[in-house]
């Protein structure tokens, strides 16, 4: 796939630097980071512990300022939004895809997305019937949408976990990790469904992950080393052509 341009983009960071201090040394997270994701692509990012990959979520997620670089999202550059600009973007543009899935134990699989509505003002009663669609179109049946998260299985609370973060609609999907505490079989339908979603939604999704095995559901992979984002690993999309 080729890479979109920056009007194209429902996400772009161009020339991206984050420094973090590290009692007499500077640490650099992120190095001249740039990045572009269009509605509905998948972009995989993969790299060792303590690449930067936590770090470019958090800046794509508008919850670290970087030292320099432009961040636009949905069209709007954020370092020229106030802080309650940017919590108001997070909260209608952002979807993040947590590590672990974070569900609130006392309610239901249909009561966390209605959660989500009340936090953002609207009319629960209103919003059950989306709800139920949207869990229903990840794959949890009517039977399912009523348990609580300790009678769902590990694949089923992260699959609750990726309705919630489309619920709002949201322009970029952030996901962190989504299968590191699964088995194979269910993290790769996890990722698959990731795939599903970003098409059907039309999401720019960043997916970051280190099961290289899951990389052939992402349009492109990119690598992280050292705060640099490049190419993917050889014979994924977006890497330099594999050996014949």
């Amino acid at each position: 796939m080729t890479t979109p341009t920056t009007a194209a983009a429902a996400l772009a960071m161009e020339d991206v630097t984050l420094t973090y201090p590290d009692g007499d040394r500077t640490l650099t997270a992120l190095d001249r980071v740039s990045l572009t994701v269009a509605p509905g692509e998948l972009v995989a990012v993969v790299g060792p512990s303590g690449s930067g990959k936590s770090s470019l979520l958090a800046v794509a997620a508008t919850l670290l300022r970087p030292d320099s670089g432009r961040v636009v999202l949905a069209g709007r550059e954020t370092a020229r939004m106030s802080e309650r600009e940017r919590a108001a973007l997070r909260r209608e543009r952002i979807g993040i895809v947590f590590q672990q899935a974070n569900l609130l134990p006392s309610l239901t699989a249909e009561e966390q997305l209605l959660a989500v509505a009340h936090l953002r003002g609207g009319r629960v009663r209103a919003e059950r019937a989306r709800a139920a669609g949207l869990l229903e179109s990840v794959g949890l049946d009517a039977a399912k949408r009523r348990r609580r998260p300790h009678r769902l299985s590990g694949g089923e609370r992260q699959r609750v976990n990726i309705a919630r973060a489309l619920f709002a609609g949201p322009s970029v999907l952030l996901v962190d990790e989504p299968t590191s505490a699964l088995d194979h079989e269910r993290g790769e339908r996890v990722v698959e469904l990731l795939a599903e979603v970003t098409r059907r939604h039309r999401t720019a999704t960043v997916l970051v992950t280190h099961d290289r095995a899951l990389l052939r559901r992402a349009d492109r992979v990119l690598a992280m080393d050292d705060g640099r984002l490049g190419g993917g690993p050889p014979g994924q999309p977006g890497g330099p052509p594999g050996q014949p």
